[in-house]
């Protein structure tokens, strides 16, 4: 017992010098970060590590990789494989809260939310997601990119975030569960683009002035803007802006792990070390739980069910036959491309014809001026979401 009284006293007065130097009391958040597999060198790694740690005295930084001339904590392995390994044991022991790394592979129902800095006006915006798979299914993984975002979004202090849905293939789709959602009582409001005609389908113009909190999109293209909005001022060998890809959320996943490009310069990697753990700190594993359970309250999972068995019913295509052609003027909005063949048959049933069209903000429904109301109904009444209708 007296044998270890004295580093006891030690580490006490350790800490009290560390929290009056920093202003912190309390124990640290431990951050590591894998040294290895950057395009810019592992010196790049390093100081971007130091950077974070001069920053903010409260982090300590971990190195996980070969030995380097740095004052930070070092854990030491030679390859790669090595470094997940060792990454993978820090984590599930819990001598580090959160680890930073340039590759990673995920388990499927996992992906990442990256974060980003708008260059119209240097507003911060989550992208969901950015690396990984929420799902096998296309729209389902779009559906659950937005829910890892919300949690990302409140794990960082932002209590009741905006959600905008990138217009692309299914978003109005992904748009139609969330309002269902809604409908049920889950808590969520939708970002209104800043576009003249409005709506929740974010574009371009969204994109550069982080309209929404959170911009849901799927993975692959989530990777690309995050590349742009990260590095559209060097060309794209090195990733000057922003705070890396972020971390793998999924239902039921224990670890902290956030990823960066193998093309983060100093400034990313300083400020995905941060993000890692202003995350910690937000107590984001509680978040994560808290916000499925809710959201699986108000049905997500039996929609998404339901949404797959819609897609496994087989029958025999319907021949429908066009009713006669007449002038079509007026656009219907708020239609999937990947549904717009199906709405045209369902306006063709309902006895009025119509034609498909694209518009600057996605595909329409064509059809003439005095039966414009008549096929708005007659595609609400089969679960379309039209020009922002979600109720017959």
């Amino acid at each position: 017992m007296t044998n270890n009284i004295k580093p006891m006293i030690g580490k006490v007065f350790n800490d009290i010098a560390d929290a009056i130097e920093t202003g912190q009391f309390g124990e640290k958040v431990k951050v590591g970060i894998t040294t290895m597999g950057s395009e810019l060198g592992i010196d790049n790694i390093v100081k971007g590590a130091e950077l974070a740690r001069k920053r903010d005295n409260s982090i300590e930084v971990v190195l996980v990789g070969p030995k380097v001339d740095s004052n930070l904590k070092q854990v030491v392995v030679d390859t790669e494989e090595e470094a997940y390994n060792k990454m993978e044991e820090l984590l599930d022991s819990s001598e580090i809260d959160a680890c930073v790394t340039m590759h990673y592979n995920f388990p499927i129902g996992v992906s990442t939310v990256g974060r980003v800095v708008g260059p119209a006006n240097g507003k911060e915006m989550f992208i969901a997601t950015t690396t990984g798979t929420s799902s096998t299914d296309r729209n389902e993984a779009m559906i659950l990119n937005g829910i890892n975002g919300i949690i990302t979004a409140k794990a960082m202090g932002i209590p009741n975030p905006t959600l905008g849905i990138l217009n692309v293939d299914g978003a109005r789709q992904v748009e139609r569960v969330f309002k269902e959602l809604i409908d049920k009582g889950y808590p969520l409001e939708f970002a209104e683009s800043a576009r003249a005609d409005g709506g929740h389908m974010m574009r371009g113009n969204d994109l550069l002035t982080a309209v929404p909190d959170i911009m849901i999109t799927d993975t692959l293209t989530g990777n690309i803007i995050m590349k742009m909005l990260s590095s559209y001022t060097t060309g794209g060998n090195y990733e000057a802006v922003g705070f890396g890809y972020g971390p793998g959320i999924g239902e039921g996943y224990e670890r902290i792990i956030l990823i960066l490009s193998r093309a983060s310069g100093v400034p990313v990697v300083a400020n995905a070390i941060s993000y890692g753990a202003d995350l910690v700190r937000g107590n984001i594993k509680s978040i994560i739980k808290k916000e499925f359970d809710e959201v699986n309250k108000y049905g997500l999972k039996e929609i998404l069910e339901k949404n797959k068995n819609d897609k496994k019913t087989t029958k025999e295509e319907e021949v429908i036959v066009p009713p006669p052609e007449e002038i079509v003027t007026e656009t219907i909005s708020g239609i999937d491309i990947l549904e717009l063949d199906d709405a045209i048959k369902e306006v063709w049933k309902a006895g009025i014809y119509a034609e498909s069209g694209m518009g600057c903000t996605g595909p329409v429904v064509m059809v003439n001026e005095a039966k414009l109301e008549e096929a708005k109904d007659a595609l609400c009444k089969v679960g379309y979401s039209v020009d922002g209708r979600s109720v017959c």
